[in-house]
């Protein structure tokens, strides 16, 4: 971000300021690009200046949720802000940070504007909610020379497989607009009990998402369920299923390729027809799971079988067509290889 106007850093009054907007800034909304300007400010200050026209584009009034662009100039007024909110607000921008190890994934797709990366089943893609951190936060700390690093989308923390992570502002603006428009193909590798009937292919089901009633009444853990089509809380869920492979063992593995990006999508679809995922601790059939992870059980199963298998973009900056694929980790392709030709105890 350069800075073309400022006041002398050495006066202790506020001064204005005036930002050319680069890249890595191009496509955010003013409201948001001010809020990671003016840490520490109140957001109800940043929503007023805004509004009352102190905040200008290219000299002109612009509403919160304006576009910015490369080279728009845009003019902040004098904003005072004590020192001691200052340094909270900058500590609490690297909290995510603290504790978290360095950490490189096996890398897919890299160029200046996208990274694509395989990442592992146990590992959630950033921190919060009782998660100390995640991939995000791994790989900035690996990464320390990046100037720009974001999560285009999520995947469950036991899901694995392919992950996109921005490495410009505006790469992330076109690739989050792709997934919003449904321009991108997702299609993962579920691994389902029972023998899924080949010409079941559409699942259209309305979901809707809740919390568990915890006991403490704190707020419980997040779960989500199929509902009718007339229910107004319901939001439109459509999921398309192909059969990759019948096992020997009773098990069916699965093409799932999800139009709308819900949460825990697949889990609940698959579920609600009476084929949940093998090894899914939310939405399975737990006797079996238990059964899968004894330490004698052929073939066993220490986790829910989904994977990310291949996502299909189109390159933020050239346009051109990507199909990204990552093969099934090790123990899932063992798993698979044993339930071929083995009845799992």
């Amino acid at each position: 971000m350069k800075h073309i106007i400022g006041g002398n850093p050495a006066s202790a009054l506020p001064q204005v300021k005036t930002l050319c907007i680069d890249d890595d800034a191009a496509g955010q909304r003013l409201d948001n690009f001010l809020l990671r300007q003016l840490k520490g400010v109140p957001k109800t200050h940043i929503y007023r200046i805004i509004r009352s026209g102190e905040v200008r584009v290219n000299k002109g009034r612009a509403s919160v949720d304006s576009r910015l662009a490369v080279g728009d100039l845009v003019r902040l007024p004098p904003v005072r802000i004590s020192g001691r909110v200052a340094e909270k607000a900058e500590a609490m921008a690297q909290v995510s940070l603290r504790g978290a190890p360095a950490r490189d994934f096996s890398v897919l797709f890299e160029d200046e504007h996208l990274l694509a990366i395989d990442k592992p089943a146990g590992v959630a893609v950033h921190g919060g909610s009782g998660v100390s951190f995640g991939v995000i936060e791994q790989l900035r700390m690996a990464r320390p020379e990046a100037k720009f690093l974001e999560l285009v989308h999520r995947l469950d923390r036991d899901t694995s497989g392919i992950l996109l992570i921005a490495k410009k502002r505006s790469a992330l603006t076109n690739l989050q607009d792709q997934f919003r428009q449904r321009q991108t193909g997702k299609t993962y590798l579920a691994l389902v009990l029972g023998r899924w009937p080949a010409n079941k292919k559409v699942l259209d089901q309305p979901l809707f998402k809740y919390l568990l009633e915890s006991k403490d009444g704190s707020a419980g853990e997040r779960r989500v369920k199929v509902v009718g089509r007339d229910d107004p809380n319901g939001m439109p869920s459509v999921t398309l299923v192909k059969v990759r492979e019948t096992l020997a063992s009773g098990f069916t593995l699965l093409e799932v390729t999800i139009k709308t990006g819900r949460t825990h999508q697949i889990r609940v679809h698959l579920a609600s027809q009476g084929f949940p995922i093998a090894g899914d601790d939310k939405y399975g059939d737990f006797e079996s799971n238990r059964k899968l992870q004894r330490a004698g059980s052929v073939p066993s199963l220490k986790r829910m079988f989904l994977h990310a298998w291949r996502l299909q973009i189109k390159h933020p900056a050239s346009g051109e067509r990507l199909e990204l694929l990552a093969p099934l980790p090790f123990e899932l392709e063992t798993f698979t290889h044993h339930a071929a030709d083995t009845d799992a105890r």
